[in-house]
């Protein structure tokens, strides 16, 4: 095995070195009632030495970066290899390889030291924290099992435009004016009379204020070019008075801004360029001022900053910087958000969660199950017309683009790519007439491979021009966009549930990943991971908590309130009892019963039962409102022939006080059931092509009857 895989002692040359020991001082901790947020402080990076200077810096981290990835890969996979030394003494061996957090710290010292170009650029601060994340990140989740009893695979080198963040280093809490990496300088109140509005009142002069003026009321007029704030020069009084009684001096600081505030980074050994000083935008209306109000008005909360950048095709070289600040203090929430959260505390309710392909339904009942205190409450989350066509067409763009990569990439690159079967006949044709070759400027051929397959020359070392460039960072400019509105839809639908239904619910306990490998693109319209994520989150601000209850121990889709077993395949959409009678959605008859699951441990899943006596009391008190809310709705995009519903569920009820299957479906015992007489699915006939390969579907694993409407409809016994 290599020496340099072992974290073996320094030569003897170096042996004199010393290293800084451990601290004598009381560590500093965080309280377990501390809680924590960031907020994202966009930056100002216009200058083209500042954004030169920034962008070399994000070159030296990340080459730091894929130094430490490849080390920790070949470590690991020494580690592996020796079966032996792992069986004898794993922990020693790690420790000899060097797979922990201190010796990824020695590996990023030694990188940094053979360097003669990355002291210029970075501290060993900066090294220190990026080692730990590549620890923490790579290292960590590959050697040892989460609670699930999953690990990570085998540590990988990261590409270039994915490395978007350098870590910082926290603040010291016990030694006053102590950053050792980025730090925030300035006041809110200095850039507030810095940037004052032409137009705002001259009484209003605080912060405190301004978050109190009505909401759209300009308060900052900023430049389109924000100055970068200078370093305070000369001495400042310290407040000490000498034996002559003279007050004490000393030459000033960062420390001592109290201008507009900006990011301060003293490092690297070029200070000929002097410090990088990147300025803070802030918002220009009063309606953020809360906000900022909460997170940058005590500089005692402040703990620490990491430098961020994202793709933006409007930018100066196609990125924009922001400063993630953390603060040890809880997330803003505005006052009609906390009263909106009180009054769902309140609410003594109980539910069930159930998420699936195509919706989410959620059930609710109060929490005594009494129908005094309450009634049944049924919603459900589908994708709308509106939405579907918005997707459809991000999917046409998003097409589009890929399709301008790829033309773009194989113009640069024609001879790694062979003509198509359409330009190869028009060839042949043309020298069969006796015409003049001509010349293909975008072959649209197979890559260039081998006799295995494998291309001649890597995708990596092909050039590509300044159009492909752009268009690749306006997709990964919309894809971030797109997950952005998807993140702030399920914040607003998880708001509305909680509302409704409480903060105390039960989801069962899916592993998403398997339906992205079953129907794939057909989830982005529903998000069922992103939507109950969001309850989660929600249901914890709110006071409350959601549990996950184990599919194996609960069967809640195969049973039914009064205890039976009603079999069902995931094509039988509608739950049929022939011993109760009870027909009702599948999805809603679930998450009611998920309202009745209860857990031995909260924390796991696995001891979950369902409680089959409350199951059948609650359908007898609740009969007629569980049987209305329980009902199937029509949805639309749905399709019969592919034997999602039976033919008749779709023959509405002409008293119109029952769902359309309630009035169709015959009593138990007297006639076939909606599942009983459902058409077979129709399947895909495979095409066999010329060279005898089946022709794939386009869309091959994604159903029909998963293609459905976005929006919240409520079904309850006063509707």
């Amino acid at each position: 095995m290599s020496t340099a895989l072992r974290d073996t002692a320094p030569a003897s040359n170096a042996a004199a070195r010393r290293y800084r020991g451990k601290n004598k001082k009381k560590r500093w901790t965080r309280d377990a009632d501390t809680e924590l947020a960031v907020i994202r402080l966009p930056l100002d990076v216009h200058d083209p030495a500042t954004r030169h200077r920034t962008e070399d810096l994000f070159s030296a981290m990340w080459s730091v970066k894929r130094a430490l990835q490849r080390d920790a890969r070949d470590a690991v996979d020494a580690y592996w290899a020796g079966d032996v030394r792992r069986e004898t003494d794993a922990k020693a061996w790690r420790l000899e390889l060097g797979l922990s957090r201190e010796g990824m710290e020695r590996r990023a010292y030694r990188h940094m030291e053979n360097s003669k170009h990355l002291a210029h650029h970075v501290t060993k601060a900066l090294v220190m924290h990026q080692a730990d994340e590549v620890f923490e990140t790579s290292v960590s989740r590959h050697l040892c099992a989460d609670a699930s009893g999953r690990r990570h695979g085998r540590p990988k080198t990261g590409r270039w435009w994915d490395y978007t963040r350098i870590p910082g280093r926290a603040r010291s809490h016990t030694t006053d004016r102590k950053w050792e990496t980025f730090r925030l300088h300035g006041t809110l109140a200095g850039h507030l009379d810095a940037y004052r509005h032409r137009d705002l009142d001259p009484a209003v002069t605080t912060p405190e204020q301004v978050a109190a003026l009505p909401v759209g009321t300009g308060v900052l007029e900023q430049p389109r070019q924000l100055p970068a704030p200078v370093r305070p020069a000369g001495r400042v009084h310290t407040g000490e008075v000498t034996a002559k009684k003279t007050p004490k001096t000393r030459a000033a600081t960062w420390w001592d801004h109290t201008g507009p505030l900006a990011i301060v980074f003293t490092g690297g050994a070029d200070s000929s360029r002097g410090d990088l000083v990147l300025p803070v935008r802030l918002p220009s209306g009063s309606g953020r001022w809360p906000y900022l109000l909460h997170f940058l008005n005590n500089p005692e909360t402040w703990h620490k900053i990491d430098l961020v950048r994202r793709r933006d095709t409007a930018a100066p070289g196609g990125w924009a910087y922001e400063a993630h600040l953390m603060v040890l203090a809880g997330s803003y929430a505005s006052p009609a958000t906390k009263a909106r959260r009180l009054a769902a505390a309140q609410l003594e309710r109980v539910g069930g969660i159930d998420g699936n392909v195509s919706n989410l339904s959620v059930v609710s009942f109060p929490s005594t199950f009494d129908p005094a205190d309450g009634v049944v409450e049924a919603t459900r989350i589908e994708p709308s017309d509106a939405e579907l066509a918005a997707l459809a067409k991000a999917r046409r763009k998003d097409r589009g683009r890929k399709r301008a990569l790829d033309r773009s990439r194989r113009a640069s690159n024609p001879a790694q790519y062979g003509p198509s079967k359409r330009q190869q006949a028009r060839a042949e044709h043309r020298q069969a007439a006796g015409l003049p070759a001509r010349h293909v400027a975008v072959p649209g051929g197979a890559r260039a491979a081998n006799t295995a397959g494998v291309p001649k020359q890597a995708y990596r070392r092909d050039a590509l021009s300044a159009g492909y460039r752009f268009n690749r960072a306006r997709l990964a400019e919309a894809a971030a966009t797109a997950a952005a509105a998807k993140d702030h839809r399920a914040r607003r639908i998880a708001a509305d549930i909680v509302a409704d239904h409480d903060a105390n619910l039960t989801v069962e306990d899916c592993d998403i990943r398997t339906w992205y490998r079953r129907w794939g693109k057909a989830l982005q319209a529903t998000t069922p991971g992103r939507l109950i994520a969001a309850i989660g989150r929600e249901c914890e601000k709110t006071g409350g908590r959601m549990l996950r209850a184990s599919t194996f121990t609960t069967k809640l889709s195969q049973t039914c309130f009064c205890g039976a077993t009603v079999t069902k395949t995931l094509a039988d959409r509608i739950h049929v009892c022939t011993a109760c009678g009870l027909v009702g959605d599948r999805d809603k008859v679930s998450a009611a019963l998920c309202a009745h699951v209860r857990l031995a441990d909260p924390d796991d899943p696995s001891t979950a039962g369902l409680d089959k006596v409350q199951a059948r009391h609650t359908q007898i008190l609740f009969h007629e409102g569980l049987q209305e809310a329980l009902s199937s709705q029509p949805q639309r995009g749905a399709r019969p022939t592919r034997g999602r519903t039976h033919a008749a569920a779709h023959t509405p009820d002409p008293s119109g006080k029952r769902g359309p299957l309630l009035g169709t479906t015959p009593p138990p015992g007297t006639g076939p059931t909606p599942n009983e007489t459902r058409p077979a699915t129709k399947r895909h006939k495979a095409h066999v092509g010329t060279t005898g390969r089946t022709k794939q579907s386009r869309h091959p694993g994604t159903p029909a009857p998963y293609r459905h409407r976005v929006g919240i409809t409520s079904l309850r016994d006063d509707s």
